[in-house]
């Protein structure tokens, strides 16, 4: 038998194999950090933002807080759709021997400041809450109105109005926007449509108080009075604006345009600036366009408070219907109406009474869904905590527009010798605009489904 050498002992390590010992790698998210930082508006199919989050959709202190917001907006957005019985008036009084557009700068500059400062005012209502916003614009929403009837010069005019006024509205704007959509998701709309009526409602209030009391005392005493109707309205805001909690710790109170990479959100911006851009146009130039018709004082005084009545419904109505249509839905709609008031009345009949007057009223009832229904629009784009980032930035970046939107139709206006019809076409032209840019962000944020409800 041939010799078979014995094998090697087996050497027992005492390092023996074990399961404990045999670990994988961690699970990687296979979403990059951008994903994961600002998810997109439907980031597991059709799931919302605010899936898990309960929201009292009514209630005794919900409705508090839709009415302390109507009261800011009513001080602030009031003074923002008065402009045009400001500018009709100072134009023709304290700052007649200046032209028309360099006028307009004085309310660009305000509204500019209103939207623009947003940038850095949403952030800090995200971080801490809306209590000492709200008071600080107060302040200088009161302070600006009280001053601005002693003005007589140009630069008076943009610090009083302008800076105070615009800085006090901004700090009374996006918290009053923003808190609701804290107490409301299935009825955003609506609410947000209620609040937004309360600047309408100072757009009908104080051009006649310009009108009726300016004549029988002085435009010191007319703007004194808004003053004090100011002060009332902002203590009731600054009463019944309380959050549902406490603002969260992870809350960065500093702005961050990185969200722009958000197609559907930067698309919706760039619909929001269009539309914007043209706004502020009417506003301020309709009490002149008026009475460059030829219209009397009655007539002219009259065309912006209609506008402003029309923008009563054009806020509240269009909330209501957008809860259950879709929020993108609805806002596209108003702006083809918008449009069509534009080229369709005020460009063929607006120099008959008739005929500007159902212009104002039109364009009020489908414009004043600008303001009530972009805050639900860019809702539907961002989680609830970062609600107040997100419509701030979208009106910081608008504000740009209003800064130079009603400078730039004033110098078509001057080209044209005062002639309004090029004034007219650029409104409707950026109006087409904003509805191309809606129709598309809305076509993102749903991949392309025409019938869903968004």
């Amino acid at each position: 038998m041939p010799y078979v050498a014995p094998l090697p002992p087996v050497s027992r390590s005492k390092n023996r194999f074990s399961l404990a010992q045999f670990e994988l790698p961690p699970l990687q998210d296979p979403r990059d950090a951008w994903e994961l930082a600002f998810p997109s508006s439907t980031p597991y199919g059709d799931k919302p933002f605010d899936e898990g989050v309960v929201f009292p959709e009514g209630g005794r202190r919900a409705w508090l807080v839709v009415f302390g917001s109507w009261c800011a907006l009513f001080s602030s957005l009031g003074l923002m759709n008065t402009m045009g019985a400001f500018q009709g008036y100072i134009s023709t009084h304290q700052l007649k021997h200046l032209d028309v557009a360099v006028v307009g700068w004085i309310f660009s500059l305000y509204a500019f400041l209103t939207f623009g400062v947003g940038l850095f005012v949403g952030p800090l209502f995200d971080k801490y809450g809306p209590k000492w916003l709200v008071l600080s614009g107060s302040v200088l929403v009161v302070l600006s109105m009280d001053l601005i009837g002693n003005c007589i010069e140009f630069w008076q005019f943009m610090i009083c109005f302008s800076l105070l006024g615009g800085v006090g509205s901004a700090l009374l704007f996006s918290p009053s926007i923003a808190i609701i959509g804290h107490y409301f998701s299935r009825r955003r709309g609506y609410a947000t449509g209620i609040a937004a009526t309360g600047g309408a409602f100072g757009g009908i209030l104080y051009p006649l108080i310009i009108q009726l009391v300016t004549p029988s005392t002085s435009f010191l005493w007319s703007t004194k009075l808004i003053a004090l109707i100011s002060l009332i309205l902002c203590g009731f805001a600054t009463v019944f604006m309380q959050p549902l909690q406490a603002p969260g710790p992870t809350a960065s109170a500093w702005p961050n345009l990185l969200i722009l990479r958000r197609q559907a959100f930067s698309l919706t911006v760039l619909g929001v600036f269009l539309v914007e851009f043209a706004l502020f146009v009417p506003l301020t130039y309709i009490t002149s366009y008026s009475r460059s018709m030829g219209f009397s004082s009655s007539v002219s005084s009259a065309v912006l408070p209609v506008l402003n009545v029309g923008s009563v419904f054009g806020r509240c109505l269009p909330g209501y219907f957008a809860d259950r249509y879709g929020r993108y839905n609805i806002a596209i709609l108003a702006i083809i109406l918008t449009a069509l008031s534009v080229f369709d009345i005020w460009l063929p009949f607006g120099h008959t009474p008739p005929g500007l007057v159902i212009f104002a009223l039109l364009f009020g009832l489908s414009s004043g869904s600008s303001i009530s229904l972009t805050p639900v629009c860019v809702g539907q784009l961002c989680p609830v905590e970062q609600y107040g980032r997100y419509y701030s930035t979208c009106f910081s970046i608008v504000s740009i527009g209003c800064l130079t939107g009603v400078p730039l139709a004033g110098m078509i206006l001057d080209a044209d010798g005062g002639i309004y019809r090029g004034l007219i076409l650029f409104v409707g032209g950026c109006y087409a605009g904003g509805l191309v840019a809606f129709t598309w962000a809305r076509l993102m944020a749903t991949n392309w489904r025409l019938k869903s409800k968004y």
